[in-house]
Order: structure tokens, then C-alpha cells, then sequence
């Protein structure tokens, strides 16, 4: 099958700041909403004609968005960080924002476990064949559909306080799925919790609070290769634009996306990854023709 190459570095030459800029912004509009950050970072270069920017420059985002990750939920982490020494209840007396930091921290240390093992034992395949544009069209319209089922049939009932070992375990064996390019990290989890019975907006504080071991834990992987191997200076540029342009603009939809959560439903986003899906189809038969 035809996959998309996926070298771990590049060719500084073949990506200039404006390819970074646009390839960042790409990775901090889609990390956070359910549409699948990795594949449209393997489709845009694929659709644009341009050489694949490599894993290496797609951490360089990802380190991004977990730093605006880290600073729009830094009271959560506080909380929990302080609250797993004091068991004190964080968040008031109840309402959404209202947990046990122990229960949490629990929940999400067991959700964390099963992306850690499957992208260990599935690294090359993820790395290579994985990135095949009709898998990410596949994924994207399959996924779409279970969100728009779960977030139509899910009773939307528990909060965030709910979530502990057994829910986060769950939640966290649907986000090893989301290694497959086209699931969508953010994606999978919220359908999972919603099929859980979690509101929206617990569900996403869940699945953006998980983010953040994840791509924490690939950022150190990925860094110690680089401080391992050194950075070329012509690099430089385009991971500093990487990181700072995926960060802020990561930050903005984050805001965004938790106040379209306690008003609406995920119907446009499950619209978009079916359009998404077919429009990749189309694309890829055609260039067959």
C-alpha cells in the first residue's frame, strides 16, 4: 500500500518559516479539537506537494500545544500536584470543576499507561505504514460517526470529580487508538467518556488534562534524540516557529473550544471528518486515474 515516508529528520532546505508557520498553526488548531492533529499533519504536506516535514519537526508542535496545555489548565495541575498531598476536595463544594485530586491523578495515571505501551510495541508501524491517506480517511469518517453516536446517545450526567482508576484506564485504552492516524486523539477519548455517561465539558477537561503525561512523556523521548544527535543550526528557526506559533494559537482554541462545548454539540466537527474523509478519497483516487 501507499503510505507517505515519514523520516525522523529532514532536509532543512525543504522546510522554509513559511512552511513551519502554516504547519504549526495546523497542529494548534487540530490538537485540541476532535479532527486528528497527526493526520493533518501528514495531509497537508501530502495535499501542498510538500516533503514531509519528518517526527521530529511534528514534536517541535506537539511541545507546543503542551505548553499551552499547561498554562490554560496550570490551576488543574496545581490542584492536583498540591491535592495529591492534602487529599482535599479542589474546585468548591461541587460543579464541573470540582474533584478529588487523588481520584484524578489516579485516573489519569492509569488512562496514560496503554498509549505508552502500544506506541512502544507499534513504533515502526506508526512511523511508517500508518501513514497512509486512505487509513486516515477510513479513521476519520469511522471515528466522526462514533462521536456523533456517542455524543447523541451519551446521558451526559457525571462530572469531572467522577473520573478515577477504572474510567481513566478506559478512557485511556480508546486514546492508544488514537496512534492510528485520522482517530483523533482528543477524539476518541471525549466519545469514550461520553459513552461513560461524562457531560462535554468533562469529558474535554479529561481528555486535554490526559494530553498532557502523553506528549510530555514523547517530548523527553524525542528531545533526548535531539540533545543526543544536536540540533543543525539551519533547524533552529523552524522549530522555534514550531513551538511558539503551535503554543499560541493551541492556547486560543482551547478557550475556544470549552466554551463551544457548554453551549453545543460536536455535530460540526463530526460533519468536517466525514467531508474530510471523502474529500481525502477523492483526492487519492484521483491522482490513481
Amino acid at each position: 500500500m501507499e503510505y507517505i515516508r515519514c523520516p525522523l529528520s529532514y532536509d532543512p532546505a525543504t522546510l522554509s518559516p513559511l512552511h513551519a508557520v502554516v504547519l504549526a498553526i495546523v497542529q494548534g488548531v487540530t490538537e485540541f479539537i476532535p479532527v486528528s492533529s497527526s493526520a493533518h499533519l501528514i495531509l497537508v504536506p501530502y495535499l501542498l506537494g510538500w516533503p514531509d516535514q519528518g517526527l521530529a519537526f511534528d514534536v517541535a508542535c506537539h511541545l507546543g500545544t503542551l505548553l499551552a496545555a499547561l498554562v490554560y489548565f496550570r490551576r488543574d495541575v496545581i490542584d492536583l500536584a498540591t491535592g495529591v498531598f492534602t487529599g482535599r476536595r479542589e474546585g468548591g463544594a461541587g460543579g464541573e470543576d470540582s474533584f478529588y485530586p487523588r481520584k484524578l491523578a489516579a485516573g489519569l495515571v492509569a488512562g496514560s499507561v496503554p498509549a505508552a505501551i502500544v506506541g512502544i510495541l507499534l513504533k515502526s508501524w506508526i512511523e511508517g505504514a500508518a501513514r497512509n491517506p486512505l487509513l486516515i480517511a477510513g479513521t476519520s469518517i469511522a471515528f466522526g460517526l462514533l462521536l456523533a453516536l456517542a455524543d447523541h446517545t451519551g446521558r451526559k450526567q457525571r462530572d469531572l470529580g467522577q473520573i478515577g482508576i477504572l474510567a481513566g484506564l478506559a478512557i485511556g485504552c480508546a486514546q492508544a487508538l488514537a496512534l492510528v492516524p485520522g482517530t483523533s486523539r482528543s477524539g476518541v477519548t471525549i466519545t469514550l467518556a461520553l459513552l461513560l455517561g461524562f457531560s462535554r465539558e468533562a469529558a474535554a477537561r479529561f481528555s486535554f488534562l490526559l494530553f498532557l503525561p502523553v506528549a510530555g512523556g514523547a517530548a523527553l523521548l524525542e528531545g533526548h534524540k535531539l540533545l543526543r544527535t544536536g540540533l543543525p543550526h539551519a533547524e533552529q528557526v523552524a522549530f522555534a516557529l514550531g513551538i511558539v506559533v503551535s503554543a499560541l494559537v493551541g492556547y486560543a482554541v482551547i478557550a475556544w473550544l470549552i466554551g463551544w462545548l457548554r453551549r453545543r454539540s460536536l455535530d460540526l466537527f463530526v460533519v468536517y471528518r466525514v467531508l474530510l474523509g471523502l474529500a481525502i478519497l477523492a483526492v487519492v483516487f484521483a491522482r490513481r486515474v
